[in-house]
């Protein structure tokens, strides 16, 4: 990461306790509030304007059935033609500078739609609609390559989960007030005008407080033809595969959720037989789902960036929206319920609570997948990238409409859509998970790490978050390995007895993580002399590697001598060495004892033991030699 883009000015990791801490601070909480009063005012706008061509004004152009389709397809239109322009600016750009451009932009579109909605001019008012998707269309990389130059790495997770959850109330808030505004006999339009105007001149006064955030590429030469531009995006994305697949997990959380928000209207009606409250009742369970679920990701990830909460945001999204299908079965038929009629019946909380769960499962899922693209991507070409995300963004949306109205078309009912987007959902799901092993292996490492042991880590900040670095460990179980992924925030390559891959699960897990097997000198030389220079090879391409030093498991919890195969890693590929210890582990199930193996009885220390790791400091790698190092590890261990 440059000097440019690195949050060296963000404070140290704990000094604040959690991510509501960040609205207290210049840093982050003036831009929270101008993208909160954006994603406001574009909803606040775009409702507004909905409901005043379908139930207010009669044009003959617009027919009140196509209205919603036309205003959601022209705002989305601009994100498929400028994004590839707006992420080449922002890079190039000071992002503080093309924010307060944005809110200058919103603040004129915010006047002609004005007088547009005072006149009752439906055409000025479309072409305000696609203004408005060209400034979302714009501020969209700004908003996502901000956070990571002034957030540090344990603050990224719990930063994009406030500005997921901000952005969902916002929705709702601007949904919710614009329909109410609208409907307010004689001055629905004028009041309409005059709220957009405020909003978009608040969001232009809170951005001036935002501090600079320097251009990562400032000579970079516009190309301004999209198309180009747009391939040459997915391209640079490319390059770093997990970067690539993670943009298309989001963009398939964007499918699916389209898929529930576009029929949410239909559903009411058609199947939970509810008018139009019980519609944005569902909404607003919707949108505290997504904002509970992104709040969850800072608990969960322990501050960092936990992607294997990935897994299990997609496991909840296909379990709730399978659910849901069982749950719209069966419904009495009834008229047009209120508000209160509809949760009066006892099987309608069901169908609530799949909706609740489902959405928190989606933020479970997106957050991550966000703050790993902000931290992954080469930082000079991060803007782009999430230019990038925005077109496949658009593309799935509006794949979803087509393939629903395909589905409708073809006899499937509303209920029947969702539970084939909840097992699609699993597929697909499935698949990203084989192609980039990484999500599920972090899964099955928080998973141990708070369902087996109760984890602990200290002096995790002396893992560096960025090029090559040895990890030298005590050997004290078979799930050695699984702990120290648990406590990385970065992918680590093991160097691994050979012996360990026999195991059936452990054996398949470790070669998923692209375990190097090691072999004894004697017994196989030539694996020997290849085990090596495979860790080299880690170490030159800049990634983590571990090894533990032992060669062996201890049986009685003691660090047993260290073996000199590290002086010949560290002889082929320099890199900083890294001591940690893991602590209170000998005894339980995945270990030896002296007159027991390991993994005999399952309760033999009783479940969710308490278990640590102590990370030391950084050793240059002329200062590494086998007993020293061996010292500095047993001194770890001591401290419990």
């Amino acid at each position: 990461m440059t000097s440019q883009s690195s949050p060296a000015a963000a404070p140290a990791p704990g000094e604040h306790p959690n991510q509501f801490a960040l609205l207290r601070q210049r840093r982050f909480a003036p831009f929270f509030w101008t993208q909160f009063s954006g994603a406001a005012n574009d909803n606040l706008f775009k409702f507004a304007f909905t409901v005043m061509v379908t139930y207010q004004l009669s044009v003959g152009w617009l027919p009140p059935a196509m209205a919603g389709l036309v205003i959601g397809a022209l705002f989305i239109l601009p994100f498929l033609l400028f994004s590839a322009t707006s992420g080449q600016l922002t890079d190039k750009h000071d992002k503080t500078v093309m924010i307060r451009f944005v809110k200058n932009l919103e603040i004129v579109i915010m006047a002609i739609a004005a007088w547009g909605f005072y006149s009752e001019n439906a055409a000025v008012l479309l072409g305000c609609t696609f203004l408005m998707g060209l400034h979302s269309t714009l501020f969209g990389p700004v908003k996502f390559a901000y956070l990571p130059q002034v957030l540090n790495e344990r603050e990224l997770t719990g930063g994009n989960g406030m500005v997921e959850m901000g952005t969902f109330v916002a929705i709702l808030l601007g949904n919710v007030v614009g329909g109410l505004i609208m409907a307010v006999p004689e001055v629905g339009h004028r009041d309409v005008a005059i709220a957009c105007v405020l909003l978009a001149l608040a969001g232009r006064a809170v951005a001036q407080f935002i501090p600079s955030a320097p251009a990562t590429d400032p000579g970079l030469k516009i190309n301004w033809n999209p198309v180009s531009e747009t391939w040459r995006n997915l391209r640079l994305a490319h390059d770093n595969i997990v970067v690539f697949r993670s943009l298309l997990g989001i963009s398939w959380m964007w499918f699916f959720g389209a898929v529930f928000l576009s029929q949410f209207p239909s559903f009411a009606k058609e199947v939970l037989h509810g008018n139009e409250q019980v519609a944005s009742l569902l909404l607003v369970v919707f949108s505290i789902g997504i904002g509970t679920g992104s709040l969850l990701c800072e608990v969960l990830s322990r501050r960092h960036i936990e992607i294997g909460l990935v897994p299990l945001g997609a496991i909840g999204m296909s379990v709730f929206a399978v659910d849901l299908y069982f749950a719209a079965r069966g419904l009495p038929p009834a008229d047009s319920l209120t508000l209160g009629q509809f949760v009066a019946i006892g099987a309608h909380w069901r169908v609530m609570a799949d909706l609740a769960l489902l959405s928190l499962f989606a933020g479970l899922y997106s957050v991550p997948m966000y703050a790993l693209i902000q931290m992954r991507a080469q930082p000079t070409h991060r803007a782009r990238i999430i230019a990038a995300n925005n077109i496949l963004n658009a593309l799935f949306m509006i794949a979803s409409s087509v393939i629903a109205g395909g589905l409708l078309e073809a006899g499937f009912t509303i209920p029947q859509i969702f539970l084939l987007v909840g097992l699609a959902n699993a597929v697909v799901a499935f698949y990203i998970f084989m192609l980039v092993p990484e999500y599920l292996l972090r899964f099955i490492a928080w998973g141990a790490s708070r369902f087996i042991y109760r984890f602990r880590v200290r002096g995790d900040e002396h893992i560096p978050m960025q090029g090559a670095a040895v990890l030298v460990c005590n050997h004290v179980s078979f799930v050695d390995a699984v702990l120290l992924m648990a406590a990385s925030p970065r992918p680590i390559r093991f160097l691994m007895d050979h012996r360990i891959f026999r195991f059936p699960v452990l054996g398949w897990l470790f070669r998923l993580a692209k375990a190097i097997p090691i072999a004894p000198q004697k017994e196989d030389p030539a694996a020997y002399e290849a085990a090596f220079e495979q860790a080299a090879e880690v170490l030159r391409e800049g990634d983590l590697l571990a090894i533990f030093p032992e060669g062996g498991i201890t049986r009685d919890g003691q660090i047993q001598e260290f073996k000199g195969g590290i002086m010949k890693i560290l002889e082929r590929a320099p890199a900083p060495v890294i001591p940690m210890a893991l602590t209170n582990l000998w005894g339980s199930y995945f270990s030896r004892i002296e007159k027991e193996g390991a993994m005999v009885r399952p309760f033999r220390r009783g479940m969710f033991s308490r278990v640590g790791l102590n990370v030391g400091a950084a050793l240059a790698p002329a200062e590494v030699q086998p007993q020293p190092l061996r010292e500095r590890v047993a001194a770890l261990l001591a401290q419990g």
